[in-house]
């Protein structure tokens, strides 16, 4: 196996892009040694800047109960240093270069940076099924489907290629689904002062991620199923989106308007699609940093960095603390509700395929070790040109033993000078996480005739 230390040649990750590897014995021999059970490099750097990784921190804290506000445990903690644009230079090894756009073009941006925590942990049974994965995972003969998994653990825990990595963020365990209110938010343009806010009540079920799913018919093909209802502004109130998220075809998707008293099905709403409503902002693969089929890029494993990250987001949810606001200002979030924290990183390049068409045809994608989640995203235009940059962020999730890669998204447009917030829960009634994992969602929730039934109600 050729082990990252750094990064490594162009010419040795373009081979590892388009050939075949199967994890040695030794090499999954590893997993729950000198690697976490999911891969990560389980010592810390030379420095002592990023720790040890001890198994996570998904113990609760003392009297909280499933439900409530979520204490931050590391609230004690003091930024050991702020990077802005007077000093981005001096960091720039560990920013990427769609970071150092931000801190140079967007007056005030900030980014404290606290002792780094490794958090995340999770259930003994996605440690044990990333095991089986890594001797039996996968990529189909097309290159960029999944061809076998196991669900409940990541599919390639000692990756070989960019598509690998991409797949381990796309399974990563988040639970069996969860019913979820929050709120998307959009800055005002330019010379406005106006934002743009719709909130939601989303239902999510992930049946890969169930103990019974042992193969991907098990989970009849399915990586996950979405439902949304739109809650406010009045105007859109009871528009409905009902969604399935496939491993290997593309996403299908209906959406009830109340209005019209029917629904519609959404043709191609995938890809660089313009996710409704948003402006021309963000595109519909872009949540969830990204989602959707991997056929339109090349994805090249370039190596791993040392970057500074969103990690341990406790106060993006605190919304005592940071209500809308003082969260959102005209041009960034809040610098002061904002963790970062230096982590290791795969590099991951995608580049658009011969006779495939994207609007943004060059990303950078930054894919935490120790989750599997991409963190940050650089996307570039037909010109080269920085077009958009999205930051996600790790918080802890005690409830299933695993940390959330799947709320609180950010993306700045370049070019508009707005910024995109997606999924955020601040304020809002806690995400039930057990929703799934309790049976209280069925796939039948998903349908085109359930949104039909639910929108005549």
């Amino acid at each position: 196996m050729i082990k990252f230390s750094g990064m490594f040649s162009a010419a040795a990750a373009a081979l590892l892009t388009c050939s075949a590897y199967a994890a040695s014995d030794a090499d999954v021999a590893r997993l729950g040694n000198d690697l976490t059970p999911v891969g990560a490099e389980k010592a810390g750097n030379k420095d002592g800047s990023i720790p040890a990784w001890s198994g996570g921190n998904m113990k609760a804290p003392a009297g909280w109960k499933i439900g409530q506000p979520r204490p931050d445990p590391y609230a004690a903690d003091k930024p050991l240093y702020s990077v802005s644009a007077a000093n981005a230079d001096q960091y720039k090894a560990h920013l990427t270069p769609g970071q150092m756009e931000l801190l140079k073009t967007i007056k005030g941006y900030r980014m404290d940076v606290y002792p780094t925590r490794r958090s995340c942990g999770y259930p003994d049974i996605v440690y044990q099924r990333t095991k089986e994965n890594a001797k039996i995972g996968k990529i189909a003969a097309d290159g960029f489907e999944l061809g076998e998994a196991t669900g409940s653990g990541f599919p390639f825990p000692i990756p070989s290629s960019g598509i690998e990595a991409m797949w381990n963020h796309k399974l990563r365990y988040e639970g069996q689904g969860r019913i979820e209110p929050n709120y998307t938010i959009l800055s005002p343009r330019k010379g406005a002062t106006d934002f743009l806010k719709l909130e939601y009540v989303a239902k999510y079920l992930v049946p890969f991620q169930a103990p019974s799913t042992k193969t991907i018919a098990d989970a009849n093909g399915v990586e996950f199923y979405f439902f949304q209802e739109s809650t406010a502004p009045a105007a859109l109130a009871g528009t409905l989106f009902a969604g399935v998220y496939y491993l290997q075809k593309l996403n299908e998707g209906w959406q009830y308007f109340p209005g019209q008293r029917r629904v519609r099905k959404l043709s191609t709403y995938a890809y660089d699609a313009p996710l409704i409503g948003l402006e021309n902002t963000y595109y519909v693969d872009q949540a969830w940093m990204y989602n959707g089929m991997l056929d339109r890029y090349t994805y090249k494993l370039v190596g791993k960095q040392e970057l500074l990250v969103p990690y341990n987001s406790f106060a993006l949810r605190d919304g005592k603390r940071f209500p809308d606001e003082k969260l959102f200002g005209l041009d960034h979030l809040n610098p002061d509700a904002r963790r970062y924290e230096l982590h290791r990183v795969w590099k991951v390049e995608a580049d658009v395929r011969p006779g495939q068409r994207h609007s943004a045809p060059h990303r950078v994608f930054y894919i935490d070790e120790d989750t599997w989640a991409i963190l940050v995203v650089d996307l570039y235009d037909a010109q080269g040109k920085m077009q958009r940059v999205q930051e996600g962020s790790v918080t802890p999730i005690w409830e299933i033993g695993a940390c959330d890669a799947s709320q609180n998204f950010v993306s700045y447009d370049l070019p508009s000078g707005r910024y995109f917030g997606d999924i955020f829960t601040n304020g809002q009634t806690e995400t039930d996480w057990l929703a799934g994992a309790q049976g209280r969602l069925k796939p039948d929730m998903f349908t085109e005739d359930y949104l039909r039934r639910a929108g005549s109600r």
